[in-house]
């Protein structure tokens, strides 16, 4: 059952507030002040919540994290096959990034380039979701859905290359993830050896 009580409708409307003044301003121009008026809350409210600006901040970055998280965990449960499993990771990741793009800016373009603690909290993230590919990479190894390849460094190369499309996005408002989608997609599984009518099959399953 989701905490509806007074304090927690609080802490969601600041955090509400912070992802849209964070992602206007950013980070450094954004004053706790900013986000008080933004969540019309106090600044009492504020700091009982969060210590400082970057407390909120990287509060953030971890709310992005664990919704990603459990979206991933939730869609791929029903999924048998390591190589299912692998292809839906890439359609919830490009979808929940669309769906969340003040959030995704937060997480994955502020993030870069404030300091030691935002990179190592934005490291911690790509490194869980390094760890959910691979370990969805090995299984279809296992299965013999993929042949044998190196999962940690193509784990890598597929996070960098979802970042790199929401970053354009976030900057350019192009590519759309979900048009990204088809084209990323097809690529990243045919990197890792899935036969051409397994990807036609998955390209039919969400037309």
């Amino acid at each position: 059952m989701p905490n509806t009580s007074p304090s927690h409708e609080t802490r969601e409307r600041i955090l509400e507030a912070a992802v849209s003044v964070f992602a206007t301003k950013g980070y450094h121009d954004t004053k706790v002040d900013d986000i008080v008026a933004e969540s019309n809350t106090s600044k009492g409210s504020f700091y009982f919540y969060f210590p400082s600006k970057q407390d909120i901040f990287l509060a953030l970055v971890d709310t992005f994290a664990d919704l990603l998280e459990n979206r991933l965990m939730e869609r791929v449960r029903a999924e048998t096959s390591g190589v299912a499993r692998v292809d839906l990771a890439l359609r919830v990741c490009l979808e929940t990034f669309g769906q969340y793009r003040g959030l995704a800016k937060i997480a994955l373009v502020q993030a870069t380039g404030l300091g030691h603690v935002f990179e190592e909290k934005r490291r911690a993230v790509n490194d869980r979701f390094i760890a959910f590919i691979k370990k969805n990479l090995d299984e279809a190894i296992a299965e013999g859905g993929i042949p044998a390849l190196d999962t940690d460094v193509t784990a890598c190369a597929w996070i960098g290359a979802l970042n790199e499309i929401v970053l354009r996005w976030v900057y350019t408002g192009q590519p759309d993830p979900v048009r990204a989608l088809p084209s990323l997609r097809r690529l990243l599984l045919q990197s890792v050896g899935i036969p051409e009518e397994k990807i036609r099959e998955f390209e039919e399953k969400t037309d």
